[in-house]
């Protein structure tokens, strides 16, 4: 029943964010991206500074400076600059598809840079779901389109964020690093607007609409937390590919993007490298048992 829950928990979650990023990419066509964002972000860091407050979680603390949370933080800011920036140039579910490469590059970065142990079979997925990064590419076509190296940008540090969450220093809380990370989010506006030197004040519908991104990322983060506690992670894990299931319906009916064969290709070698690569490590989890 847990692992149940976990399961809707998380898919709920995915939804929540594939709905942020539609909302952050039909915005972004009449506002500038960097207020859209910097307002999410600060709506969000209001709404969680408020809940750690009530729960009396220290948000300025000593524990900031820890080396570790200054490269997490700064892998947010490259995180959320870059692929925030990919969602107004690239396609929803081009986007969605390369970000869900996370999981296999926090497996190579294990491998690499904190002496974890892969084997060939988990290597070959990571390998076979870069083929599905370059089909979705197409590096050296008329197709190929280099600003969905944003996003690949942006999975590549979201990917060294998560892998930070093994080394974190002991006191840190979760409410601590949602706080902190929405607070990168304005840091990351705020760099999105001197980028694009200015920004229009929104009007009333655009506002409502930046009020609904800020509720649903909010839940979405709120969400994944509760499902990673509910379940078992090897599990409930696997479902964050519902996101690009969902960034690829979102992208079809509100954008009206028309994904080719290849790209719906190199999306399936994604994920399915991605759900070996979960199954494998849990695999090896249970026979250390």
């Amino acid at each position: 029943m847990n692992n149940l829950r976990g399961m809707a928990l998380m898919t709920l979650s995915m939804f929540g964010f594939a709905v942020e990023d539609a909302f952050i990419k039909f915005l972004s066509g009449a506002l500038s991206t960097g207020m859209v964002v910097g307002v999410i972000g600060f709506g969000g860091l209001l709404v969680f500074w408020t809940v750690a407050a009530v729960q009396g979680v220290p948000i300025l603390s000593r524990l900031f400076l820890h080396p570790v949370l200054i490269m997490r933080n700064l892998c947010e800011i490259v995180a959320a600059t870059s692929f925030i920036l990919s969602l107004t140039l690239i396609p929803l579910g081009t986007a969605s598809a390369i970000l869900m490469t996370i999981p296999l590059i926090v497996t190579m970065a294990a491998a690499l840079f904190l002496g974890e142990q892969v084997g060939l079979r988990r290597w070959s997925a990571i390998f076979v779901g870069f083929a599905g990064v370059l089909l979705i590419f197409r590096p050296g076509t008329d197709t190929f389109d280099p600003n969905a190296l944003l996003a690949l940008l942006g999975a590549v540090s979201l990917s060294f964020r998560d892998l930070s969450a093994r080394l974190l220093p002991a006191g840190v809380r979760q409410m601590q690093l949602g706080v902190w990370g929405f607070a990168m989010l304005v840091v990351s506006g705020l760099i999105l607007l001197w980028l694009s030197g200015g920004t229009t004040m929104p009007n009333v519908p655009q506002m409502g609409i930046l009020v609904l991104a800020i509720i649903t990322g909010v839940l979405a983060y709120y969400a994944i937390n509760l499902a990673m506690q509910a379940g078992d992670v090897a599990v409930v894990s696997p479902f964050r590919y519902t996101r690009l299931v969902f960034g690829l319906a979102l992208g079809v009916w509100i954008f009206g993007e028309r994904p080719d064969v290849l790209t719906l290709l190199g999306t399936t070698l994604i994920i399915g490298s991605g759900l070996y690569t979960f199954m494998r490590e849990r695999k090896l989890a249970l026979a250390q048992v």
